[in-house]
């Protein structure tokens, strides 16, 4: 039996675990991540094809899907969109979903077991139970030391994928990886958080401090020559920034920036899209990472249809005033009304005048990067063939009144 991965540029993270835990489990499987034209060298009749992806990858995926459903392949979906929308993904010709967690489902698929949708939402697997990446078959990935968030961000499927109970991989399980990897000249240490600074602590908030440091003076103990800590694909939230774990961290870590997300430099609109915290607490923490001697490098999403233009120009200004300030570097994307999401009826981002002007000043200057331009066009694609026009498509609910 074959299953093959179909990889994109999206989606190497999420292969790369369901490799590594099937290949660790030595089934009598032949796994591998494969180019959508490589399929068809696979036989129809005793291979899976496994799609894990985002919402904005939709279209390509649904004619893909099409192409394969004629050829006889047995496919299979998982990733954000899935857990947002099993029931759509099943309508598209999926044969089975897996929304949640995959590890463990994906072994019970592979071991014969045959359900439309496997849960892995209300049960949760342990990180400790598999392996981040495999040394043995040369596939590697950032460590995820944390999976599950605890906020409600109304704009971000993470809470339909990683649940909100905060799980942590424990110290000795990412160590011991780690050294496996440095003993294959794998020498660098990055990882994957929704919040790195919330590693160790009970609420996935508040850090804990000194659980933080025994992981990075384990991977330093055990040969690690280069840790990323706090940058991607590990950002940290404005809440956990603190003198104390900065303190820590710098002693330890090779970057010189660490990213943040502020979202909007305007309190109404984080107040509509439930960050859960205010501009003066993203301030406060830009200016502790500044003091510290890194670059804030400062997350923010341009285009809510729900924004006026007061909102626009206090995101502006506040963007001004932390760039002159603190000397920070500026990410930026445009809204994504994402399938699952509380926001996804609000439509697509929308970029004014306003925004290519600013936001083509500060790229020009050298302080902004990101793939605003292009998502705006994903933006309305996404919108587009996942609402399918219509009032009932996933995620419609709750917030037409509050954001117009």
């Amino acid at each position: 039996m074959y299953i093959l991965f179909r990889e994109t540029k999206n989606n190497w993270y999420s292969i790369a675990a369901l490799l590594s835990t099937i290949y660790s489990r030595h089934l009598d499987v032949e796994a591998r991540p494969v180019k959508f034209g490589e399929i068809k060298n696979f036989p129809p009749d005793e291979t899976v094809v496994a799609y894990s992806f985002m919402s904005f990858d939709l279209e390509v995926v649904k004619e893909e899907v099409v192409q394969l459903k004629k050829q006889g392949y047995t496919l299979i979906a998982g990733g954000p969109h899935a857990s947002a929308d099993p029931e759509g993904c099943l309508g598209m010709g999926f044969d089975h979903v897996f929304i949640g967690d995959g590890e463990e489902n994906i072994l019970r698929f592979l071991m014969g077991e045959r359900e439309r949708i496997f849960d892995g939402i209300s049960k949760r697997v342990n990180l400790n139970h598999y392996p981040p990446f495999l040394p043995s078959k040369g596939i590697y990935m950032p460590i995820e030391i944390t999976r599950g968030c605890p906020f409600s961000c109304a704009y971000c499927q993470t809470p339909s994928l990683a649940g909100k109970q905060v799980r942590h991989r424990d110290v000795d399980v990412i160590i011991h990886y780690a050294k496996l990897g440095v003993e294959k000249n794998r020498k660098l240490a990055r990882f994957i958080a929704p919040n790195s600074f919330g590693y160790g602590s009970r609420n996935g908030v508040t850090p804990n401090v000194e659980k933080i440091e025994e992981l990075l003076y384990g991977l330093k103990k055990v040969g690690v020559e280069e840790i990323y800590f706090g940058t991607f694909p590990s950002e940290v939230r404005p809440e956990s920034v603190t003198d104390e774990v900065l303190k820590v961290v710098k002693k330890y870590v090779k970057n010189r920036s660490i990213v943040i997300g502020a979202q909007s430099g305007s309190d109404r609109v984080l107040k509509i899209i439930k960050r859960g915290h205010t501009v003066e607490q993203v301030e406060e923490a830009i200016e502790k990472i500044a003091f510290h001697g890194f670059t804030p490098h400062v997350d923010f999403i341009f285009g809510f249809p729900f924004e006026t233009k007061e909102d626009i120009e206090m995101t502006f200004n506040f963007i001004m005033r932390i760039v002159e300030r603190y000397g920070a570097k500026i990410h930026a994307h445009t809204f994504m009304p994402l399938p699952g999401t509380e926001l996804f009826r609000a439509g697509p981002g929308r970029l004014t005048k306003d925004h290519y002007r600013f936001l083509g000043r500060l790229a020009s200057k050298g302080i902004l990067d990101g793939y605003w331009l292009k998502q705006e066009t994903l933006s309305r694609k996404v919108y587009e063939i996942a609402s399918g026009g219509g009032s009932d498509a996933p995620g419609n609910r709750g917030v037409r009144g509050e954001s117009e």
